[in-house]
């Protein structure tokens, strides 16, 4: 479903998740997201890190955050710092994972970069 959608019908609940440092912290996030499950959040969304430290966390978050919740899901995909082809593979992977909601920010430059 489309968070536009749940908006119209809704005044919703949602989470935020901010994808951990390391790989040993997804399995945390997917256990919390499971645990809050008892508030009927409408949606969740899963951010990207400071600088994009951490993007491939925020899809793989996305990606079984949306296999295994029964909550809907939205990615934040910051734009800067990243080409046309680099931003258009992950919008073709979320895709063919089912993931319809995303929210696409130009973003603040990775560290060392000021564009």
């Amino acid at each position: 479903m489309k968070i536009k959608d749940i908006l119209a019908k809704t005044r919703p609940v949602s989470f935020e998740f901010f994808p951990p440092r390391s790989a040993d912290g997804i399995a945390a996030v997917l256990q919390t997201l499971d645990e809050l499950k008892p508030y009927c959040p409408n949606f969740v969304s899963v951010t990207y890190g400071a600088g994009g430290s951490t993007r491939a966390f925020t899809e793989e978050i996305t990606i079984q955050a949306k296999r295994t919740a029964t909550v809907e899901v939205m990615a934040h995909l910051t734009c800067v710092g990243q080409t046309v082809e680099e931003i258009n593979s992950v919008l073709d992977r979320l895709e063919s994972e089912g993931v319809e909601n995303i929210i696409a920010l130009r973003g603040d430059p990775p560290r060392g970069e000021t564009e």
